[in-house]
Protein backbone atom coordinates (compact mmCIF):
# COMPACT_ATOMS: atom_id res chain seq x y z
CA UNK A 1 0.00 0.00 0.00
CA UNK A 2 1.23 3.09 -0.93
CA UNK A 3 2.34 6.05 1.53
CA UNK A 4 0.23 9.03 1.25
CA UNK A 5 2.05 12.23 1.23
CA UNK A 6 0.57 15.75 1.27
CA UNK A 7 2.38 19.00 0.73
CA UNK A 8 1.60 21.93 2.29
CA UNK A 9 3.01 24.77 -0.64
CA UNK A 10 3.91 24.70 -4.47
CA UNK A 11 7.09 26.60 -4.22
CA UNK A 12 10.96 24.90 -4.75
CA UNK A 13 10.14 23.53 -0.83
CA UNK A 14 6.98 21.92 -1.92
CA UNK A 15 7.15 21.26 -5.75
CA UNK A 16 10.88 19.51 -5.42
CA UNK A 17 9.77 17.51 -2.83
CA UNK A 18 6.56 16.26 -4.78
CA UNK A 19 8.81 14.76 -7.36
CA UNK A 20 11.06 12.65 -4.74
CA UNK A 21 8.01 11.26 -3.06
CA UNK A 22 6.34 10.67 -6.57
CA UNK A 23 9.81 8.76 -7.67
CA UNK A 24 9.94 6.45 -4.00
CA UNK A 25 5.95 5.59 -4.80
CA UNK A 26 4.14 7.94 -2.47
CA UNK A 27 0.77 9.36 -3.45
CA UNK A 28 1.52 12.99 -3.53
CA UNK A 29 -1.01 15.70 -2.98
CA UNK A 30 0.11 19.08 -3.08
CA UNK A 31 -1.52 22.01 -1.74
CA UNK A 32 -1.19 25.53 -3.90
CA UNK A 33 -1.95 29.07 -2.19
CA UNK A 34 -0.49 31.86 -5.06
CA UNK A 35 0.70 29.51 -8.01
CA UNK A 36 2.96 26.91 -8.50
CA UNK A 37 6.39 27.92 -8.30
CA UNK A 38 5.40 29.70 -5.24
CA UNK A 39 7.38 33.23 -4.64
CA UNK A 40 10.47 32.04 -6.02
CA UNK A 41 9.31 31.56 -9.37
CA UNK A 42 6.14 33.98 -9.62
CA UNK A 43 7.55 36.95 -7.65
CA UNK A 44 10.93 36.82 -6.05
CA UNK A 45 13.80 34.78 -8.09
CA UNK A 46 13.04 34.24 -11.43
CA UNK A 47 11.05 37.82 -12.24
CA UNK A 48 14.13 39.54 -10.20
CA UNK A 49 16.69 37.33 -12.48
CA UNK A 50 15.45 38.12 -15.60
CA UNK A 51 14.80 42.05 -14.72
CA UNK A 52 18.77 41.84 -13.84
CA UNK A 53 19.38 39.82 -16.93
CA UNK A 54 18.96 43.23 -18.44
CA UNK A 55 20.36 45.35 -16.26
CA UNK A 56 23.47 42.81 -16.91
CA UNK A 57 23.25 43.65 -20.88
CA UNK A 58 22.99 47.70 -19.79
CA UNK A 59 25.97 47.31 -17.88
CA UNK A 60 28.05 45.79 -20.34
CA UNK A 61 27.14 48.15 -22.79
CA UNK A 62 28.11 50.98 -20.61
CA UNK A 63 31.70 49.38 -21.17
CA UNK A 64 31.43 49.09 -24.79
CA UNK A 65 33.35 51.71 -25.67
CA UNK A 66 36.31 50.36 -24.13
CA UNK A 67 35.95 47.33 -26.43
CA UNK A 68 35.86 49.37 -29.81
CA UNK A 69 32.05 49.58 -29.82
CA UNK A 70 30.06 52.72 -30.97
CA UNK A 71 26.00 52.94 -31.22
CA UNK A 72 24.32 55.16 -33.73
CA UNK A 73 20.90 55.76 -34.61
CA UNK A 74 18.85 55.16 -37.92
CA UNK A 75 20.56 58.08 -39.74
CA UNK A 76 24.15 57.01 -39.03
CA UNK A 77 24.68 59.55 -36.30
CA UNK A 78 26.07 58.69 -33.24
CA UNK A 79 23.91 57.67 -30.38
CA UNK A 80 23.32 59.69 -27.42
CA UNK A 81 22.02 57.14 -25.42
CA UNK A 82 20.10 53.48 -25.23
CA UNK A 83 16.90 53.82 -23.66
CA UNK A 84 14.72 50.62 -21.66
CA UNK A 85 11.40 50.25 -22.18
CA UNK A 86 10.57 49.17 -18.82
CA UNK A 87 7.12 48.07 -19.53
CA UNK A 88 8.40 45.85 -22.17
CA UNK A 89 11.17 44.54 -19.52
CA UNK A 90 8.56 43.79 -16.85
CA UNK A 91 5.74 41.95 -19.26
CA UNK A 92 8.72 39.70 -19.88
CA UNK A 93 9.74 38.97 -16.50
CA UNK A 94 6.27 37.89 -15.50
CA UNK A 95 5.57 36.18 -18.67
CA UNK A 96 8.90 33.72 -17.92
CA UNK A 97 7.75 33.18 -14.92
CA UNK A 98 4.30 31.88 -15.43
CA UNK A 99 5.75 30.06 -18.19
CA UNK A 100 8.26 28.78 -15.57
CA UNK A 101 4.82 28.09 -13.29
CA UNK A 102 3.26 26.53 -16.09
CA UNK A 103 6.32 24.15 -17.02
CA UNK A 104 6.57 23.06 -12.94
CA UNK A 105 2.46 22.42 -13.52
CA UNK A 106 3.35 20.38 -16.56
CA UNK A 107 6.23 18.01 -14.71
CA UNK A 108 3.82 17.60 -11.09
CA UNK A 109 1.12 16.15 -14.17
CA UNK A 110 3.88 13.94 -15.24
CA UNK A 111 4.97 12.41 -12.19
CA UNK A 112 0.92 11.85 -11.00
CA UNK A 113 1.42 14.46 -8.60
CA UNK A 114 -2.27 15.71 -7.47
CA UNK A 115 -2.89 19.40 -6.93
CA UNK A 116 -5.30 21.15 -4.52
CA UNK A 117 -5.79 25.04 -5.08
CA UNK A 118 -6.61 26.44 -2.04
CA UNK A 119 -5.10 27.08 1.58
CA UNK A 120 -4.09 24.59 3.77
CA UNK A 121 -4.03 24.17 7.52
CA UNK A 122 -2.37 21.49 9.56
CA UNK A 123 -5.42 19.80 12.12
CA UNK A 124 -3.56 16.87 13.14
CA UNK A 125 -0.37 15.18 12.53
CA UNK A 126 -1.44 13.44 9.51
CA UNK A 127 -4.40 15.58 8.51
CA UNK A 128 -4.31 18.71 6.46
CA UNK A 129 -7.64 20.96 5.78
CA UNK A 130 -7.94 22.59 2.80
CA UNK A 131 -9.71 26.12 2.35
CA UNK A 132 -10.33 25.46 -1.69
CA UNK A 133 -9.96 28.70 -3.66
CA UNK A 134 -13.68 27.46 -5.75
CA UNK A 135 -15.31 27.36 -1.65
CA UNK A 136 -15.94 24.69 0.42
CA UNK A 137 -13.14 22.58 2.44
CA UNK A 138 -11.82 19.28 2.03
CA UNK A 139 -10.17 17.32 4.32
CA UNK A 140 -6.23 15.32 3.49
CA UNK A 141 -5.50 12.56 5.03
CA UNK A 142 -1.46 11.98 5.10
CA UNK A 143 1.29 9.63 6.58
CA UNK A 144 3.48 12.75 6.52
CA UNK A 145 3.14 15.70 5.80
CA UNK A 146 5.63 18.30 4.38
CA UNK A 147 5.00 22.32 5.64
CA UNK A 148 6.13 24.49 2.66
CA UNK A 149 4.88 27.82 3.28
CA UNK A 150 7.40 30.71 2.36
CA UNK A 151 8.02 33.90 2.97
CA UNK A 152 6.51 37.27 2.95
CA UNK A 153 8.25 40.60 2.63
CA UNK A 154 8.22 42.53 5.89
CA UNK A 155 6.91 45.62 6.19
CA UNK A 156 6.49 48.42 8.76
CA UNK A 157 3.09 50.47 10.30
CA UNK A 158 5.71 53.65 9.41
CA UNK A 159 5.86 52.48 6.03
CA UNK A 160 3.16 51.14 4.06
CA UNK A 161 3.80 49.93 0.22
CA UNK A 162 0.47 51.51 -1.94
CA UNK A 163 1.74 48.86 -4.88
CA UNK A 164 2.04 52.39 -6.83
CA UNK A 165 5.02 54.40 -5.56
CA UNK A 166 6.28 52.21 -2.36
CA UNK A 167 6.97 49.40 -3.15
CA UNK A 168 7.90 45.81 -1.45
CA UNK A 169 10.27 43.84 -4.23
CA UNK A 170 6.98 41.82 -5.34
CA UNK A 171 5.30 44.64 -6.20
CA UNK A 172 8.08 46.27 -8.38
CA UNK A 173 6.88 44.50 -11.85
CA UNK A 174 3.97 46.88 -12.13
CA UNK A 175 6.10 49.59 -13.26
CA UNK A 176 5.05 50.71 -16.39
CA UNK A 177 7.61 54.16 -16.78
CA UNK A 178 11.13 54.64 -15.25
CA UNK A 179 11.43 55.95 -11.99
CA UNK A 180 12.98 59.24 -11.76
CA UNK A 181 14.88 58.78 -8.44
CA UNK A 182 14.22 55.61 -6.74
CA UNK A 183 15.01 54.99 -2.89
CA UNK A 184 16.11 51.59 -2.17
CA UNK A 185 15.31 51.02 1.72
CA UNK A 186 18.10 48.42 3.33
CA UNK A 187 21.32 47.19 2.31
CA UNK A 188 20.90 43.49 2.20
CA UNK A 189 20.94 40.77 -0.92
CA UNK A 190 16.94 42.07 -1.86
CA UNK A 191 18.11 46.14 -1.46
CA UNK A 192 21.42 45.44 -2.90
CA UNK A 193 20.41 43.39 -6.27
CA UNK A 194 17.50 45.98 -7.14
CA UNK A 195 19.83 48.95 -6.31
CA UNK A 196 22.00 47.79 -8.70
CA UNK A 197 19.80 46.50 -11.51
CA UNK A 198 17.77 49.63 -11.75
CA UNK A 199 20.86 51.83 -11.61
CA UNK A 200 22.09 49.80 -14.51
CA UNK A 201 18.88 50.62 -16.28
CA UNK A 202 19.93 54.43 -15.95
CA UNK A 203 18.08 55.19 -12.92
CA UNK A 204 19.42 57.58 -10.42
CA UNK A 205 19.00 55.11 -7.45
CA UNK A 206 19.87 56.23 -3.64
CA UNK A 207 20.85 53.07 -1.56
CA UNK A 208 19.48 53.00 2.40
CA UNK A 209 21.59 51.62 4.72
CA UNK A 210 21.43 50.81 8.23
CA UNK A 211 25.02 49.73 8.86
CA UNK A 212 28.11 50.72 7.62
CA UNK A 213 28.55 48.91 4.61
CA UNK A 214 26.02 47.48 1.50
CA UNK A 215 26.04 43.71 2.23
CA UNK A 216 26.61 43.27 5.84
CA UNK A 217 26.12 39.72 5.72
CA UNK A 218 28.42 38.81 3.04
CA UNK A 219 31.87 38.95 2.84
CA UNK A 220 33.64 42.56 3.49
CA UNK A 221 36.06 42.53 0.63
CA UNK A 222 33.88 41.64 -1.49
CA UNK A 223 31.22 44.21 -0.31
CA UNK A 224 33.69 46.77 -0.60
CA UNK A 225 34.60 46.27 -4.13
CA UNK A 226 30.51 46.37 -4.89
CA UNK A 227 30.32 49.74 -2.92
CA UNK A 228 33.07 51.02 -4.84
CA UNK A 229 31.58 50.16 -8.04
CA UNK A 230 27.99 51.31 -7.37
CA UNK A 231 29.10 54.42 -6.49
CA UNK A 232 31.42 55.24 -9.17
CA UNK A 233 28.61 54.54 -11.20
CA UNK A 234 26.71 57.35 -9.76
CA UNK A 235 24.91 55.34 -7.09
CA UNK A 236 24.22 57.47 -3.79
CA UNK A 237 24.74 55.34 -0.72
CA UNK A 238 23.71 56.43 2.57
CA UNK A 239 25.52 54.14 5.43
CA UNK A 240 24.61 54.35 9.10
CA UNK A 241 21.13 55.35 7.54
CA UNK A 242 18.53 54.22 9.65
CA UNK A 243 14.84 54.15 7.92
CA UNK A 244 11.70 56.24 10.62
CA UNK A 245 9.22 56.35 7.94
CA UNK A 246 8.23 56.45 4.34
CA UNK A 247 5.28 58.95 3.19
CA UNK A 248 4.06 59.82 -0.11
CA UNK A 249 2.79 62.88 -1.45
CA UNK A 250 1.23 62.90 -4.88
CA UNK A 251 4.51 61.73 -7.58
CA UNK A 252 6.99 62.02 -4.28
CA UNK A 253 8.16 59.79 -1.78
CA UNK A 254 9.88 61.16 1.43
CA UNK A 255 12.16 58.96 3.23
CA UNK A 256 12.74 60.15 6.80
CA UNK A 257 15.85 58.94 8.78
CA UNK A 258 16.18 58.70 12.53
CA UNK A 259 18.25 60.81 12.41
CA UNK A 260 15.67 63.97 10.92
CA UNK A 261 17.34 63.71 7.56
CA UNK A 262 14.88 63.43 4.50
CA UNK A 263 15.28 61.85 1.15
CA UNK A 264 12.66 62.72 -1.62
CA UNK A 265 12.36 60.01 -4.37
CA UNK A 266 9.68 59.26 -6.96
CA UNK A 267 9.30 55.67 -5.71
CA UNK A 268 10.85 53.44 -2.94
CA UNK A 269 11.43 49.95 -3.02
CA UNK A 270 11.42 48.37 0.77
CA UNK A 271 13.82 45.55 1.03
CA UNK A 272 13.06 44.87 4.90
CA UNK A 273 13.25 41.61 5.10
CA UNK A 274 11.30 38.69 5.20
CA UNK A 275 8.76 37.00 7.45
CA UNK A 276 7.47 33.64 7.39
CA UNK A 277 3.79 32.39 6.08
CA UNK A 278 2.84 30.12 9.15
CA UNK A 279 -0.27 32.14 11.11
CA UNK A 280 -3.19 30.71 10.62
CA UNK A 281 -1.29 26.93 10.23
CA UNK A 282 -2.51 25.81 12.76
CA UNK A 283 1.09 25.04 14.26
CA UNK A 284 0.52 25.72 18.03
CA UNK A 285 -2.60 23.73 18.13
CA UNK A 286 -1.04 21.05 17.18
CA UNK A 287 2.74 21.09 19.13
CA UNK A 288 4.78 22.06 16.05
CA UNK A 289 7.20 24.18 17.53
CA UNK A 290 8.26 27.96 15.96
CA UNK A 291 10.98 30.83 16.88
CA UNK A 292 10.27 34.03 18.00
CA UNK A 293 9.70 35.47 14.55
CA UNK A 294 7.16 32.40 13.44
CA UNK A 295 10.10 30.62 11.78
CA UNK A 296 9.36 26.07 12.50
CA UNK A 297 11.34 24.81 13.78
CA UNK A 298 13.40 22.34 11.77
CA UNK A 299 16.35 19.99 12.59
CA UNK A 300 18.96 18.96 9.59
CA UNK A 301 16.43 15.77 7.77
CA UNK A 302 13.45 18.73 7.79
CA UNK A 303 11.56 17.51 10.82
CA UNK A 304 9.43 19.70 12.67
CA UNK A 305 8.44 18.92 16.47
CA UNK A 306 5.86 16.93 16.05
CA UNK A 307 6.38 13.38 14.38
CA UNK A 308 5.37 12.99 10.45
CA UNK A 309 5.16 16.50 10.49
CA UNK A 310 8.23 18.29 8.56
CA UNK A 311 9.05 21.75 6.73
CA UNK A 312 11.32 23.09 3.96
CA UNK A 313 12.50 26.70 2.76
CA UNK A 314 11.85 30.26 3.76
CA UNK A 315 8.93 29.43 6.20
CA UNK A 316 12.17 27.41 8.53
CA UNK A 317 14.47 30.05 8.04
CA UNK A 318 17.50 28.08 8.07
CA UNK A 319 18.89 29.65 4.67
CA UNK A 320 16.27 31.76 2.92
CA UNK A 321 17.83 30.45 -0.75
CA UNK A 322 15.10 28.82 -3.01
CA UNK A 323 18.19 25.87 -3.54
CA UNK A 324 18.18 24.88 0.25
CA UNK A 325 14.53 25.09 -0.03
CA UNK A 326 14.37 22.21 -2.73
CA UNK A 327 16.77 20.24 -0.41
CA UNK A 328 14.90 20.37 2.82
CA UNK A 329 11.99 19.20 0.79
CA UNK A 330 13.95 16.27 -1.05
CA UNK A 331 15.52 15.35 1.97
CA UNK A 332 12.26 15.13 4.01
CA UNK A 333 10.75 13.21 1.66
CA UNK A 334 13.70 10.88 1.43
CA UNK A 335 13.86 10.50 5.62
CA UNK A 336 9.88 10.44 5.87
CA UNK A 337 9.67 7.92 3.00
CA UNK A 338 12.92 5.82 3.73
CA UNK A 339 15.01 6.30 1.81
CA UNK A 340 19.11 6.97 2.11
CA UNK A 341 19.71 10.30 3.09
CA UNK A 342 22.14 12.62 4.30
CA UNK A 343 21.26 15.41 6.35
CA UNK A 344 21.65 19.33 5.30
CA UNK A 345 24.99 20.37 5.59
CA UNK A 346 25.23 24.21 5.23
CA UNK A 347 28.97 24.63 5.25
CA UNK A 348 28.31 23.28 1.62
CA UNK A 349 26.07 25.75 0.39
CA UNK A 350 26.74 28.17 -2.66
CA UNK A 351 24.69 30.93 -2.50
CA UNK A 352 25.35 34.23 -4.90
CA UNK A 353 24.48 37.85 -5.05
CA UNK A 354 23.18 38.95 -8.32
CA UNK A 355 24.29 42.68 -8.44
CA UNK A 356 27.10 44.08 -11.04
CA UNK A 357 29.25 42.84 -10.03
CA UNK A 358 28.05 39.34 -8.65
CA UNK A 359 29.18 38.21 -5.52
CA UNK A 360 28.94 34.46 -5.02
CA UNK A 361 30.28 32.28 -2.08
CA UNK A 362 30.90 28.75 -0.51
CA UNK A 363 31.74 27.38 2.73
CA UNK A 364 33.84 28.68 5.21
CA UNK A 365 34.10 33.04 5.57
CA UNK A 366 36.63 35.67 6.11
CA UNK A 367 33.92 36.29 9.05
CA UNK A 368 34.51 33.01 10.71
CA UNK A 369 38.14 32.54 10.39
CA UNK A 370 39.23 36.14 11.95
CA UNK A 371 37.03 34.85 14.70
CA UNK A 372 38.67 32.16 15.35
CA UNK A 373 35.86 29.68 14.59
CA UNK A 374 37.57 28.07 11.77
CA UNK A 375 41.14 28.02 10.76
CA UNK A 376 42.10 28.34 7.85
CA UNK A 377 44.87 30.05 5.25
CA UNK A 378 43.76 31.64 2.22
CA UNK A 379 44.88 34.10 -1.25
CA UNK A 380 42.95 36.50 -2.73
CA UNK A 381 43.73 36.71 -6.56
CA UNK A 382 41.91 40.41 -8.15
CA UNK A 383 40.89 39.54 -11.54
CA UNK A 384 42.55 42.54 -13.05
CA UNK A 385 45.58 40.05 -13.58
CA UNK A 386 44.08 37.49 -15.08
CA UNK A 387 44.24 37.30 -19.47
CA UNK A 388 40.16 36.90 -19.76
CA UNK A 389 39.31 39.77 -17.79
CA UNK A 390 41.38 41.90 -19.50
CA UNK A 391 40.09 41.16 -23.18
CA UNK A 392 36.50 41.06 -21.95
CA UNK A 393 37.54 45.01 -20.36
CA UNK A 394 36.70 43.40 -16.37
CA UNK A 395 38.53 45.19 -14.02
CA UNK A 396 36.27 44.71 -10.66
CA UNK A 397 36.71 41.80 -8.57
CA UNK A 398 38.78 38.79 -6.77
CA UNK A 399 39.03 35.12 -6.45
CA UNK A 400 39.76 34.25 -2.46
CA UNK A 401 40.31 30.29 -1.75
CA UNK A 402 40.31 28.99 2.43
CA UNK A 403 42.27 26.33 2.97
CA UNK A 404 43.15 23.80 6.07
CA UNK A 405 46.40 24.44 7.27
CA UNK A 406 48.81 21.26 6.68
CA UNK A 407 45.74 18.84 4.53
CA UNK A 408 45.36 21.95 1.93
CA UNK A 409 41.43 20.96 1.46
CA UNK A 410 39.54 23.46 0.08
CA UNK A 411 36.84 24.57 2.93
CA UNK A 412 35.77 27.71 1.12
CA UNK A 413 35.86 30.64 -1.31
CA UNK A 414 34.20 33.97 -2.68
CA UNK A 415 34.06 35.04 -6.09
CA UNK A 416 33.74 38.21 -7.28
CA UNK A 417 32.66 39.57 -11.17
CA UNK A 418 30.64 38.46 -14.08
CA UNK A 419 28.92 35.72 -13.81
CA UNK A 420 30.56 34.74 -10.06
CA UNK A 421 27.31 32.23 -10.09
CA UNK A 422 29.09 30.07 -12.57
CA UNK A 423 32.73 30.58 -11.56
CA UNK A 424 32.41 29.49 -7.61
CA UNK A 425 30.95 25.89 -9.03
CA UNK A 426 34.53 24.31 -9.07
CA UNK A 427 34.97 26.07 -5.23
CA UNK A 428 31.90 24.13 -4.88
CA UNK A 429 32.85 20.95 -5.51
CA UNK A 430 35.98 21.31 -4.04
CA UNK A 431 34.25 22.21 -0.70
CA UNK A 432 31.60 19.12 -1.09
CA UNK A 433 34.12 16.66 -1.82
CA UNK A 434 37.21 17.36 0.62
CA UNK A 435 39.16 18.47 -2.23
CA UNK A 436 42.56 19.72 -1.80
CA UNK A 437 44.07 22.68 -3.25
CA UNK A 438 46.70 20.74 -5.18
CA UNK A 439 44.49 18.80 -6.76
CA UNK A 440 42.40 21.60 -7.67
CA UNK A 441 45.39 23.26 -8.91
CA UNK A 442 45.77 20.11 -11.31
CA UNK A 443 42.95 20.33 -13.03
CA UNK A 444 43.51 21.76 -16.58
CA UNK A 445 41.72 25.13 -17.21
CA UNK A 446 40.78 26.93 -20.21
CA UNK A 447 43.52 29.62 -21.12
CA UNK A 448 42.39 32.17 -21.44
CA UNK A 449 39.49 31.94 -18.71
CA UNK A 450 38.55 33.46 -15.55
CA UNK A 451 38.76 30.11 -13.60
CA UNK A 452 42.03 30.17 -14.49
CA UNK A 453 41.98 32.60 -11.46
CA UNK A 454 40.30 29.78 -9.32
CA UNK A 455 43.72 27.56 -10.37
CA UNK A 456 46.09 30.02 -10.14
CA UNK A 457 44.68 30.76 -6.48
CA UNK A 458 45.09 27.01 -5.24
CA UNK A 459 48.55 27.01 -6.74
CA UNK A 460 49.37 29.92 -4.32
CA UNK A 461 47.81 27.55 -1.70
CA UNK A 462 50.77 24.81 -2.13
CA UNK A 463 52.68 23.90 0.36
CA UNK A 464 56.44 22.33 0.14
Amino acid sequence: MSDHVVIVGGGPGGYEAAHVAAQLGAEVTVVDTDGLGGSAVLTDCVPSKTLIATAELMAEMGGASELGIGFHDQEGDAATGVRVDLQRVNERVLGLAHDQSDDIARRLERDGVRVVHGRGRLTGPGTVEVALTAGGTQTLEADAVLLATGAAPRVLDSAQPDGERILTWEQVYGLTEMPEHLVVVGSGVTGAEFASAYLSLGIDVTLVSSRDRVLPGEDADAAKVLEEVLTRRGMNVLSKSRMASVTRDGDTVTVTLTDGRTVEGSHCILALGSVPNTADLGLAEQGVLTDDGGFITVDRVSRTSVRGVYAAGDCTGVLMLASVAAMQGRIAMWHALGDAVTPLDLAKVSSNVFTSPEIATVGASQQAVDAGEITAESVTLPLSGNARAKMQGVKDGFVKLFCRPGTGIVVGGVVVGPRASELIHPVSIAVAESITVDQLAHAFTVYPSMTGSIAEAARRLHHV
